[in-house]
């Protein structure tokens, strides 16, 4: 072989090893998001997530703790793209900081506050001004998430408040980290109540819904979410795809609200 050619047939070889080198990988990797929820959110962004990255090829990777955990988290610098709150006020904690996108935040879906037991509990309570929570309680305790941070326990810290009962039942609480925990306290029989929202208790069979609080004994309870100041661009279809008629039948199966037009 003379050496022409076999200069030739390294040029070629060289060429396939550089059409399939990690330039070429990398270009078929997907782009990926990093998506932080609160707790609450976990079976529904579970279902929704895959159904966007099927769509969009954009890979979605989900982080659920409570609203306030996760805020921290990304004041102190986690790489977080998509931030889905169970209150405004964590949103508003992370806008004041200059951490979001602004212009990129909008409200998703509404929940219930509800009173659950656990699925074999005889326990009736019908919720009303002076319910009596506390003989209900007997010796146990009451759970729900911790109200200084978790926004599950503020609103059941206001509910509760406002019908003057707040300052009874506040030493019999057993303050979970997220709604999730609260509502395992009493999934495994280690409290007889717990506050949570209506969502949970559907995908939990070992509880029930005792009764619902009336809207008016709390703040309206909303979903707002927002991409952080430096999410990807792809952040910006997931926002949109979540606030899409192709998935508010997915967020009603979960028993989420929709909200009113304003």
């Amino acid at each position: 072989m003379t050496s022409k050619k076999l200069s030739a047939l390294l040029a070629a070889a060289l060429l396939c090893v550089t059409a399939w080198s990690p330039v070429n990988a990398a270009e078929k990797q997907k782009p990926e998001l990093l998506v932080f929820a609160a707790a609450s959110l976990t079976n529904v962004l579970g279902e929704l997530s895959p159904a966007f990255e099927k769509k969009s090829g954009v890979t979605v990777k989900l982080s659920f703790a409570a609203s306030s955990a996760l805020a921290r988290q990304i004041e102190s610098g986690a790489a977080a793209d998509v931030f889905v709150s169970a209150d405004q006020e964590w949103m508003d904690y992370l806008q004041t900081r200059d951490l979001l996108d602004q212009k990129s935040r909008r409200d998703l879906v509404g929940n219930h506050l509800v009173l659950i037991a656990p699925a074999d509990s005889t326990v009736s309570l019908k919720i009303g001004p002076n319910l009596p929570l506390l003989a209900a309680l007997g010796k146990g305790r009451l759970s729900t998430g911790d109200p200084d941070t978790v926004p599950v326990g503020k609103y059941a810290r206001a509910a509760l408040t406002s019908l003057g009962v707040w300052e009874a039942i506040e030493p019999k609480l057993v303050r979970a980290e997220n709604v999730r925990s609260a509502m395992m306290f009493v999934s495994r029989g280690e409290a007889p109540l717990g506050i949570v929202y209506a969502t949970d208790a559907l995908v939990d069979s070992k509880v029930r819904v005792v009764d619902t609080f009336p809207d008016d004994t709390h703040a309206p309870i909303t979903y707002p979410a927002a991409a952080t100041k430096n999410a990807k661009p792809q952040a910006a279809a997931y926002l949109k795809y979540l606030n899409s008629a192709g998935a508010r039948e997915m967020w009603k199966k979960f028993g989420f609200v929709e909200l009113k037009k304003k």
